[in-house]
């Protein structure tokens, strides 16, 4: 990595890598990462349905009215539901262990969350019809499905820690396209061959 070359962080908004990106490289670009903005209100969607009977719909179409907002990057359209949603929400401040004061902290957290990390909020609609990177699922996948499910313990057969090295390598280099690169490098028959194709094909 270049001192001057231009990157792009996408990160969970956390307190431990908000100021790592700008560390790192002074000219890179941190973004918070859509999919974990998405999972955050799925859990709050969820809480709410369990525990707000028939205010549900209209409380839902307040939160998909705030995902709409984020998703254009407009925080502070967003902010302002989530204030307003946030205050409906605060009467159930001192219903200790309830689900509803359990909704209530979530909201008041996520808002909070949203707020810290506005900075970072762009116009995901628009890089997304850039065909710009908006979120680490792929990488999200990749480690929960290949890498964590196989590393735990309760797994009969799991993974090396030399093992999952070799196994991210791969799935490094095929998600950036250099996997047959590589292996043309490691068997050059294989490239003489490709080109041999290509000479037949034309």
């Amino acid at each position: 990595m270049q001192f001057n070359q231009e990157i792009t962080f996408i990160t969970d908004g956390g307190d431990n890598v908000r100021e790592l990106p700008q560390f790192l490289s002074p000219r890179s670009e941190h973004i918070l990462d859509w999919f974990h903005i998405t999972m955050k209100i799925t859990v709050i969607k969820q809480m709410a349905k369990s525990v707000m009977g028939k205010d549900f719909v209209g409380f839902e179409k307040e939160v998909d009215s705030m995902k709409w907002f984020l998703w254009h990057g407009n925080t502070f359209k967003a902010l302002g539901i989530l204030d307003s949603l946030d205050f409906d929400l605060a009467v159930f401040e001192e219903d200790k262990n309830t689900e509803r004061h359990k909704l209530w902290k979530t909201v008041d957290e996520f808002s909070e969350y949203i707020n810290t990390n506005s900075p970072f909020i762009p116009d995901y609609s628009e890089r997304y019809n850039h065909r710009e990177a908006v979120s680490s699922a792929v990488a999200e996948s990749a480690v929960n499905e290949i890498i964590s499910r196989r590393m735990a313990k309760k797994q009969q057969m799991r993974w090396t820690q030399k093992g999952a090295h070799q196994l991210l390598q791969v799935r490094t280099k095929t998600l950036n396209n250099e996997l047959r690169d590589s292996f043309e490098r490691w068997y050059p028959k294989m490239a003489a061959n490709k080109r041999e194709n290509l000479l037949l094909a034309a």
